[in-house]
């Protein structure tokens, strides 16, 4: 967390922007970090965006509660846009066409978005924009438990106290009630995976999220 702490030291606020391609990812992907963040720093500006909901009102009402419960007071502007799931890439020009308004409105000093060698093609087409639309800047690429055995190695680490793992765990159980019938949505997945992430950085706490940094400059 060294060079985010910097960031927040520069003399104005932290700018993050958050990118999901469905209504949990985010909290699943980068959770933990983003509430050290946010305890950690003076000032976090949070710019969240989820690009599919399907129509489904609860699960777009399970995004925004999300969101609100987990960025607390912070400034922070949330959409949660209505793209098909499952269907970004056969409407990918629309989808650029926003990420290149986007681009125009926020200058984030770190992005987190999904991981290159995640094998939904949601995701994927979300990570490939990130990359082609903000090509200056930090971009944190966090992972997200399924079926397809598609988990790597991250080489960016976030250390995390037991009680921001339980606060993140607590909110997905909380807010995503329309998921809990899937096997790998419950709290020993999640408090697996930062449990092994933790291990592998040596986090004194025991517990770390991992991302994917393929550029990152100091």
């Amino acid at each position: 967390m060294q060079a985010l702490r910097l960031l927040a030291e520069r003399g104005r606020p932290l700018t993050v922007l958050c990118l999901g391609a469905h209504c949990d990812d985010i909290e699943i992907g980068c959770g933990g970090t983003l509430l050290r963040l946010l305890g950690e720093a003076a000032e976090v500006r949070v710019h969240w965006v989820v690009w599919s909901h399907s129509g489904n009102e609860a699960r777009r009402s399970e995004a925004l509660a999300s969101a609100e419960a987990l960025l607390g007071a912070s400034a922070a502007q949330v959409e949660v846009k209505d793209f098909r799931d499952g269907y970004l890439p056969f409407v990918g020009e629309r989808v650029k066409d926003e990420f290149e308004a986007m681009k125009g409105q926020v200058q984030p000093d770190v992005i987190f978005t999904h991981s290159r060698g995640d094998l939904h093609q949601d995701h994927r087409l979300i990570e490939q924009l990130t990359w082609n639309t903000w090509r200056d800047h930090l971009i944190l690429e966090y992972e997200t438990p399924k079926y397809d055995g598609d988990m790597g190695r991250p080489n960016v680490f976030v250390p995390l106290s037991e009680d921001v793992c339980g606060r993140k765990v607590e909110l997905l159980e909380e807010h995503f009630a329309t998921q809990r019938g899937r096997r790998w949505f419950d709290r020993e997945t999640f408090l697996g995976l930062l449990r092994l992430r933790g291990m592998e950085c040596n986090s004194a706490s025991g517990y770390a999220e991992g991302f994917f940094g393929h550029k990152v400059v100091i």
